[in-house]
Parts: C-alpha cells; sequence; structure tokens
C-alpha cells in the first residue's frame, strides 16, 4: 500500500468503518538520516487520533532506535509498531528487507526482538505465507516472532514470489493460528465484506486486515463489520455515491498537496471502476493535474449517468 494509504485514504477508511488505519511503509534507515520525506509519512490526518506505524529495514539497531524515536515523537498517537516483513517488490527485497527476511529467520527475530525492547508500546509483525514459491515457512516463522516478545501477527497467504497473483491461501492463516498463541490477523483477497466473516471462520483468526480491496473502495470496512457482526450488510454504493467519495478524496490531496495532486489518478481509476463510460473516464484522468481537472472528470460521469438515466437505462450499483 506504499503510495496508497496516505492521510487522505486513511481519512475515508476510518469514517467508513475502520477500526485502524497504517502509515505507508516508513523506512527506519530514511528516519536515521532525518529524512524529511520519510518523516512526513508519519504525520497525521486532521482529526486523526491513532494510527500504526509500520516501519522496515534490516539492520536490528537502527529499527530499534527508530522504533524508540517514533513512540517518543507521536506519544499517544501511536497505536503500534508494526514491522513489516511481507513486502516483496523487488527494491525492498533486494536490500535483504521486507519479505526478504523470511530467509533470515535469525536476523528477523533479532529485529522483532530489539525493537520491543526498545519501546513501551505493542508491536506486531506482518509476513507472508513463504519467501520461495512452494515453501511454506509462515508457520514456523510465527514461532519465531513470538518467541521474540512480538504482541501479534499478520499474515498474508501468499508467497512473496507470487507477487500480487494468484490466489491467497487461507489454510496459511489457519495453521499460523494453530501454532502461536498471540493474535493473529488475517489477510488477502478480502474484496468484499462478507469474505472478512468467512476467513475468520476458516481460519480462526483474530482479526482481518484488508488492503488493495479498499483501493477505491472505503464502503468495504462497513460491509466488513455488518458481516461479522451477523447484520444486514449495506448495499454498494451508486455512482453518485462513489464520485461523491471519489471527490472529497481528491479535495482531501488537494488540501494536503496543493494543486499538483498527480497521485489521485489510481484512485480516481479505482474509483471509476464500473461506472459508465468508465474506460473514456480513466483516459482523461490519466491527464488530469490539478483538482479542478479532476472535478471535470467527475462532473461528466455523473451527467453521462444521468442521460443514460433519462434514457431508460437501469443503473445498479456498479454501473449499468
Amino acid at each position: 500500500m506504499a503510495g496508497v494509504s496516505d492521510v487522505a485514504m486513511r481519512t475515508l477508511s476510518r469514517e467508513f468503518g475502520a477500526d485502524m488505519t497504517y502509515t505507508e511503509m516508513v523506512s527506519a534507515k530514511g528516519l536515521s538520516y532525518a529524512n524529511e520525506k520519510t518523516r512526513q509519512l508519519l504525520e497525521l490526518a486532521e482529526g486523526e487520533d491513532r494510527v500504526a506505524v509500520q516501519l522496515f529495514g534490516h539492520e536490528p539497531d537502527v529499527m530499534a532506535s527508530q522504533a524508540a524515536w517514533i513512540e517518543e515523537v507521536m506519544g499517544p498517537h501511536l497505536a503500534w509498531l508494526d514491522i513489516n516483513m511481507g513486502c516483496p517488490v523487488r527494491k525492498i527485497t533486494s536490500k535483504g528487507e521486507g519479505s526478504a527476511l523470511m530467509q533470515t529467520p535469525e536476523l528477523a527475530a533479532d529485529i522483532a526482538r530489539c525493537v520491543k525492547n526498545a519501546v513501551q508500546f505493542p508491536v506486531t509483525v506482518k509476513f507472508r505465507r513463504g519467501f520461495a514459491m512452494g515453501e511454506e515457512t509462515a508457520p514456523e516463522f510465527a514461532k519465531r516472532m513470538e518467541q521474540a516478545g512480538v504482541d501479534a501477527i499478520a499474515v498474508h497467504g501468499r508467497f512473496a514470489q507470487q507477487m500480487y497473483g494468484g490466489k491467497s491461501d487461507r489454510g496459511t492463516i489457519a495453521r499460523v493460528k494453530e501454532a502461536v498463541s498471540i493474535p493473529v490477523v488475517g489477510n488477502g483477497d478480502i474484496r468484499h465484506g462478507s469474505e472478512a466473516l468467512t476467513m475468520m471462520e476458516e481460519t480462526g483468526c483474530d482479526a482481518v486486515m484488508i488492503g488493495r480491496g479498499a483501493q477505491g473502495n472505503p464502503w468495504i470496512f462497513a460491509e466488513a463489520k455488518a458481516a461479522v457482526a451477523g447484520e444486514a450488510v449495506p448495499p454498494r454504493p451508486s455512482v453518485y455515491e462513489k464520485v461523491e467519495v471519489a471527490r472529497r478524496h481528491a479535495k482531501l490531496l488537494s488540501e494536503r498537496e496543493g494543486r499538483n495532486i498527480v497521485r489521485m489518478r489510481k484512485h480516481a481509476s479505482w474509483y471509476t471502476t464500473g461506472v459508465p463510460r468508465g474506460s473514456e473516464a480513466r483516459g482523461r484522468i490519466n491527464d488530469c493535474v490539478t483538482f479542478e481537472d479532476f472535478e471535470a472528470v467527475f462532473d461528466d460521469i455523473l451527467r453521462v449517468t444521468r442521460e443514460f438515466e433519462e434514457a431508460g437505462f437501469y443503473m445498479n450499483n456498479t454501473g449499468l
């Protein structure tokens, strides 16, 4: 979720029901150099009371010292520190960080132990089914993390070498849950609220983490909470609701990043999936630079939607 779970997306996710949100990946090495762009990732949104900070690196002493610095600077706004041992992106793993730490479990455990000893706030670790395709190491890795003293773990049911392809294996999450006594968070392929419930039922996990399923879809959190609580799942948003939230998302970004809000392009593309003439809209989105550019695209989507409705076409919750 690097480049995605910024303050704007976190704001909307909390409003739509997420119990906790995470920062983008924060480099411990970048923090140690007092890199301003890295430190900006720790900034809170207006009204954001608490956030989990996602820290990555491969040097135990640097990870520990920067975890302590984060705790001191953020104080009560810090919910917990999450050590990323699951990112499969090459520029991260090539440095021995992210999911590459699953190949060096002793180092991974040392990092977890050092961070835990350096802070008072809870420490969690997120990792994958394993690094190499077909080699599931998650249950044993989970035991090492528990022995290192972490307070909870999150497991994504894909191998690192799968990247984001194929399917997330829920059996892995269930096996991890059986292997440890600390809370386990299940992650992977939650695209609809009902899938949060089935993941908990099938794996016994204590909570569910939603990542890509929330892209352009903050409604998923309310759907998931309703499903888990045994309540009626809210109806899917109409085109009008999707555009309204997309517009607000763009506004939140513009207020923080000024007129040049290019990163809204990917969000706008996700929001416009399933809207009338969505592919045409996404073509225009690729040229948007300012908030006004996005406004014009959103206004045209609403105009086309009304034309379709006036022509007698039935509009369901995802388009035609």
